[in-house]
């Protein structure tokens, strides 16, 4: 088969779309015909020689997929060849195939087309065990979405409304926050030209954020708690903004507030499996009744992996990047 290498990590043209040996299905795992895969900034990450795969994992940078099933491993129950499906990956994403453990399997939805598919997985298992098995966002919250444009925050505004919360969010860009309210964000910040601590404040009656969810990690860091209402919880799964910050813990004391910090790539297989299995209860439902779409901003050749990387880093695009098999 073909797929996505690195021989050596540097920049988007570190990634050659070159011939190598076809993947098996192992015990417990489904081999996958691989349609599309997206783009996450984990990929970047990994292309610049930062965040390796998890020990026993494919090679080939790629955390989620969307195709048919084509070979079962042994132990495999509930999957039948040629079904169609998307999967969270620890890596190989950018391949014509990839064995995944059973249980991070999801049939294809309702009325979604297979490419679109691939769009779904990282970015729904990793808003919903954050903001819904971690930080508990409950109807009339309020939810703060840093970075509201990307996979994540196009999602997680979606995900959010559709259980009754109220949505804020930051961008930097009037095109990508007027996209955000034509998702149903109700409060719009442009973190260019606004302080987003004064405008949840404003917007809250002074209460500040239930909920935050972001990707910056240090720079946000202080911010963030300010931001917060008592009881407040921030789920922090980034660090664009840096990885080291101060916190007032007497801030912190004083709002009676959580911080959680997590990744979902290197968990082990039954977290994740138990992850899906709440996606699939809770969140495919609202999917396959169109109330939950995902946001694709283009489709790209999967040989043109380089490209994709580069609308990525540039931050111009709104919603997830796919790449698509020959």
């Amino acid at each position: 088969m073909h797929a996505i290498t690195i021989p050596e990590p540097g920049g988007p043209e570190a990634l050659v779309w070159d011939e190598v040996p076809d993947p098996v299905a192992g015990e417990g795992e489904v081999l996958v015909e691989v349609v599309a895969s997206a783009v996450n900034r984990a990929d970047l990450l990994q292309r610049q020689g930062f965040y390796d795969p998890p020990p026993g994992s494919s090679p080939y940078p790629g955390l989620e997929c969307s195709g048919r099933v084509a070979a079962l491993g042994s132990g495999v129950s509930g999957w039948a060849v040629g079904d169609e499906v998307c999967a969270l990956l620890a890596g190989g994403g950018y391949a014509e195939k990839v064995a995944v453990p059973a249980g991070q399997l999801l049939p294809l939805p309702k009325g979604l087309g297979l490419v679109q598919a691939a769009a779904l997985p990282e970015v729904v298992c990793t808003v919903w065990s954050n903001v819904f098995m971690i930080a508990h966002l409950r109807p009339g919250e309020t939810l703060l979405v840093h970075g509201g444009s990307s996979g994540i925050g196009t999602m997680a505004i979606q995900l959010a409304k559709a259980v009754g919360a109220k949505v804020a969010v930051t961008a930097g860009s009037k095109e990508k926050l007027d996209r955000c309210a034509e998702l149903g964000a109700d409060v719009l910040i442009n973190y260019r030209e606004q302080d987003f601590v004064a405008e949840m404040k404003k917007a809250t009656d002074g209460a500040g954020a239930d909920v935050i969810l972001d990707i910056m990690g240090a720079k946000y860091l202080d911010p963030n708690v300010r931001a917060l209402a008592v009881n407040g919880r921030l789920a922090i799964i980034g660090m664009q903004g840096g990885v080291k910050g101060e916190l007032n813990i007497g801030a912190l004391l004083a709002k009676r507030a959580a911080i959680s910090a997590t990744t979902l790539r290197a968990r082990p297989l039954e977290e994740k499996a138990a992850i899906v299995a709440a996606v699939r209860e809770h969140v495919w439902p609202l999917v396959d009744g169109g109330h939950v779409r995902p946001v694709v901003d283009r489709e790209l050749p999967m040989s043109e992996a380089a490209a994709a990387h580069r609308v990525v880093e540039e931050s111009g695009h709104i919603g997830k990047v796919l790449l698509v098999t020959p």
